[in-house]
């Protein structure tokens, strides 16, 4: 079949607590017949393929899963509840586990432990224990030991299904299979006891990491519950409430004071206060007026505003940012990467170990069976890698989810880990180190030229630019009452200026450079342009050919947390530079009073070379709105794009900073160390507690219990330090 025409589908999958779901589900199904490039998502519960015609059906690929013990359904509706083995007293859906660890009910969400189908199990498997320890007290220890075997028989059954499944699938390296083999060989020894205990604990664990996983998805889900339900929509003079995820582009609805807006939109009347900290992070509201646009999300604080709809709820902001989250998993890091790469062999490397230790000593040095058999089942248990697996994606998921709440935004793992080791920041200047909002301070006609008279020239060629400069003269043209001169054919020249034809004659707004080089700027306006060049303002000469009308000067004053922002960034050892299309000495008065580098009269070529430049000597983070500077922003190591919710600042770079802070570059930066940090923390827990029982098990030390419990305590440790990032402040310093 042609690639062309394959289908892309995607589904919810419920259940998966650890990497090690994600690897069994991609490998039963990648080898399906005309099934490819297979995504699963672990943290945000998702299995994406692609299908070819005539290959495996939809339904063949939700059976295989459903037979690995996990819920599926299409994308959009809850997974349903799997009838599989049933227990005496328990559910239909009982809890599963991957790779030690339980698949979660999707009906058991927001339920106690002991309400949801894997409590019922740790209950159940803990009354069996109970009852087995009384009988036996009751009645002798040769009852005694068949009530053990019958409570480790109950509990292991639904265990060693799923092992089989995984099997038949040809996956033979499962915790599944490893448990049921230890739990049967411990009643081949005489073990019961220890074996029915091993069987409740492994319960208890399914529990824990149940637990653990989804406090871990809390932070990715609650994103979707601040876009409220309703929304109370405009027709025909009326009001009426409807479903929020049923407005369409171009409707109006009222948002009362209180209220959260309900779609991304523009205001159409009123004027308010609105709180953005749920969308952005940002904790002070803004007020905002008519034609202004609001976020999904964001509460209204003050008075009753009208909103146009200009969204629809699939794309508005907070879905692009849970999407955008989501698929984050797939841009997996390096160091995630590798550790997937060592797990594939660490579990067949332990059952081998696991086959000599029972093996060697009895026929090589005569030793006893019994003992080495219970010492090789209890390194059976070590072989399980869960701990190790989920150590990077949890981390990540973390992070991801905590970030976004602050408004912070990168697209995956590789992004944490590259921005994580970055020794030097690029800023754009206009609207990234600036407010971006400039205004025209002087006005120095040429002679024999009215003030009027060049303001009229002047926005008559900027009529129609969204530039900042344009937008600053065409707000003073405005504001002294001036009718712009009409003009046609305007077009921008980049890194020079704007050319349009005004009364017949081709007329610029451009650099005093070019207009030197093309004779539109008189001699005595040279030293002029120096002087207020040397105060930190941007200057523009408007002529035609040979025919000056005068100078424009304007200011963009920095952001108020530029110079503190600086200051944290050399504080953490990380250079920064500002890279501007602007003259020198502008630039020099602007970098000064923030103390840091800069590279003037920059074109995009320009910018895009000194990236690479620096790059060569370490990894180089680019700041800029994510249009001007695409080239540079693809060329950095990392790219950031800033800008409050646009596409491009959500679509384009590598991350995102939604609120217009210079403050959040250094915030990132230390989000992004300190999850490589609880990284490598979860890294050293995960392996030094593999290690230590790996040793006391052969040694005879630690037993199955001991065993059971090193597995499930590191999967639970690791997640529960995986956790802390989601309290992780980036912008506190320290």
């Amino acid at each position: 079949m042609r690639d062309e025409q394959a289908e892309r589908v995607e589904w919810t999958v419920t259940g998966m607590d650890c990497a090690a779901c994600t690897r069994k589900i991609t490998a039963a199904l990648g080898g399906m017949p005309g099934v490819g490039d297979v995504s699963v998502g672990l943290m945000a519960e998702r299995l994406s393929l692609t299908l070819q015609p005539g290959g495996t059906s939809r339904d063949q690929i939700e059976d295989a899963v459903r037979r690995l013990g996990y819920g599926i359904a299409p994308k959009g509706q809850d997974a349903p509840r799997k009838k599989a083995f049933v227990l005496p007293g328990a559910e239909p859906s009982l809890p599963h586990e991957h790779g030690g660890h339980s698949h979660d009910d999707p009906a058991d969400r927001g339920k106690r432990w002991y309400q949801t189908a894997k409590g019922r199990l740790v209950i159940l498997t803990g009354l069996l224990l109970a009852a087995a320890t009384a009988f036996e007290l009751l009645s002798g220890s040769d009852y005694g030991y068949w009530a053990f075997v019958t409570a480790c028989v109950i509990g292991v059954a639904p265990v060693a299904r799923r092992a089989w499944q995984a099997l038949r699938m040809g996956q033979p390296f499962t915790i599944e299979s490893l448990m049921s083999i230890a739990a049967v060989g411990a009643l081949f020894i005489g073990a019961a006891e220890e074996a029915a205990l091993v069987v409740f604990l492994f319960a208890v664990g399914e529990v824990l990491e149940g637990v653990a996983a989804n406090k871990a998805r809390d932070g990715i889900r609650s994103l979707a519950d601040l876009v409220p339900k309703t929304a109370l929509l405009e027709m025909g003079g009326q009001t009426r409430e409807v479903p929020a995820d049923s407005l369409q582009i171009g409707q109006t609805v009222l948002v009362r004071p209180g209220d959260r807006i309900p779609a991304d939109g523009e205001i159409v009347e009123g004027t308010s206060g609105i709180d953005e900290s749920p969308v952005t992070g940002e904790s002070v509201p803004r007020t905002r007026g008519p034609g202004e646009p609001v976020f999904a999300g964001s509460i209204n604080a003050e008075a009753a505003l009208r909103v146009r709809v200009t969204r629809a709820a699939s794309d508005n902001t907070i879905s692009r940012i849970i999407r955008l989250v989501e698929e984050a998993e797939d841009a997996r890091a390096p160091t995630e990467r590798f550790i997937d790469r060592f797990s594939r062999w660490y579990m067949p490397t332990i059952v081998s170990l696991s086959a000599l230790v029972v093996l060697i000593p009895p026929l090589a040095f005569g030793q006893d069976w019994e003992t080495w058999i219970y010492r090789g089942l209890a390194l059976l248990l070590i072989g399980c890698p869960c701990a190790l697996v989920i150590s990077v994606p949890a981390s990540i998921a973390s992070s991801l989810s905590s970030g976004a709440r602050r408004g912070l935004l990168m697209k995956g793992g590789v992004v944490i880990e590259t921005a994580a080791g970055i020794a030097r920041v690029a800023f754009d200047k206009t609207g990234t180190l600036t407010r971006g909002k400039p205004e025209v301070t002087d006005v120095v006609p040429a002679e024999g030229v009215s003030e009027a008279e060049l303001l009229a020239v002047a926005g008559g060629v900027e009529a129609g630019s969204s530039h900042p400069l344009a937008k600053a003269i065409l707000r003073r043209v405005e504001a002294v009452g001036i009718t712009p001169l009409p003009a046609r054919e305007a077009r921008a020249i980049i890194g020079k200026g704007v050319e349009a034809e005004v009364d017949g004659a081709p007329t610029w707004v451009s650099s005093p450079r070019h207009a030197a080089e093309a004779g539109g700027i008189e001699a005595l306006s040279i030293r002029r342009v120096t002087e207020l060049e040397d105060e930190g303002k941007t200057v523009v000469a408007v002529f035609r050919d040979r025919h000056p009308f005068g100078l424009i000067a304007m200011r963009d004053e920095p952001r108020t947390d530029a110079a503190e922002a600086m200051r944290q960034l050399r504080a953490m050892g990380v250079g920064a530079v500002m890279l501007t299309g602007d003259n020198p000495r502008t630039a020099a008065a602007i970098a000064g009073g923030l103390g840091m580098g800069w590279q003037a009269e920059m074109m995009p070529e320009d910018k895009l070379e000194a990236i690479r430049a620096m790059g060569a000597s370490g990894g180089v983070m680019m700041i800029g709105d994510g249009i001007n500077d695409a080239p540079a922003l693809k060329q950095a190591t990392v790219g950031v794009a800033m800008g409050s919710g646009t596409d491009v600042a959500l679509e384009t770079a590598d991350a995102a900073i939604l609120r217009d802070r210079v403050g959040d570059v250094p915030a990132l930066i230390r989000l992004a160390r300190a999850t490589m940090g609880n990284i490598r923390q979860n890294v050293t827990i995960a392996l030094g507690l593999k290690a230590v029982f790996l040793v006391t098990s052969v040694l005879g030390i630690t037993g199955l219990w001991i065993a059971i419990l090193a597995d499930t305590g590191a999967t639970v440790l690791v997640t529960l330090n995986a956790l802390r990032l989601l309290a992780f402040d980036p912008s506190r310093q320290g």
